[in-house]
């Protein structure tokens, strides 16, 4: 299904300010080599993810679903200088890819790059979290949640990405199982009464989450 207007998608990337040099080598790289580059933040969502990390100043940002560290360089921009952003990502070559463009950014003394299943590695990273991305998958939603509701600071917020999976929550029924276990995770958070939520229709959705 397509659901979101490629000329509004066009005109909000020639209105949003431009990546850096390094992002753009990283999204162009993405782009021509990796066979589901679609999974990509790109241009726009990465200046989002800058942006609201910018505005929190997080110590402590946790990435579940590195892919090729994009978004990872995106949210680690707003961290102070004592903040570090642990990303997991659990496919060896993505992790290769982004272990590599982490170091061209000198960025490994701020972000640490896990390998492996994401719930064992939650359990072992000792932190209460200020920014949350979630964008792995998607039949791990609710249980990365669960896992993190109790785990976010004062402030904490979570971000979900791809809530409206290509247009495909939309159907009647909503058939495919990606698409229903982000229709349940979606209904999840929304019947739960710890925290409130806005879904904002960025690229394929994004779910912003935050603790009442």
């Amino acid at each position: 299904m397509e659901f979101l207007h490629q000329l509004a998608e066009a005109y909000a990337d020639q209105f949003t300010s431009p990546e850096s040099d390094l992002l753009a080598e990283v999204n162009k790289q993405t782009l021509l080599q990796h066979p589901k580059a679609h999974m990509l933040s790109g241009k726009v969502q990465g200046q989002f993810l800058r942006f609201i990390s910018y505005l929190q100043r997080p110590r402590y940002i946790l990435e579940i679903g590195t892919f090729t560290g994009y978004s990872a360089l995106c949210l680690a921009e707003g961290l102070p200088s004592d903040g570090i952003l642990h990303t997991i990502e659990i496919r060896e070559a993505d992790a290769r890819t982004a272990g590599a463009n982490f170091s061209k950014f000198n960025q490994n003394k701020q972000v640490t790059l896990h390998r492996g299943n994401a719930l064992e590695i939650i359990d072992s990273l000792p932190f209460q979290w200020d920014l949350v991305f979630i964008d792995a998958d998607k039949t791990g939603y609710i249980n990365y949640y669960e896992k993190l509701v109790p785990r976010l600071s004062e402030r904490g917020i979570i971000l979900a990405d791809n809530v409206l999976f290509h247009g495909q929550v939309l159907e009647e029924p909503v058939s495919g199982k990606n698409a229903l276990a982000i229709h349940a995770f979606n209904e999840h958070v929304k019947n739960d009464p710890r925290t409130e939520q806005v879904i904002l229709t960025i690229r394929d959705g994004i779910s912003f989450i935050k603790r009442k």
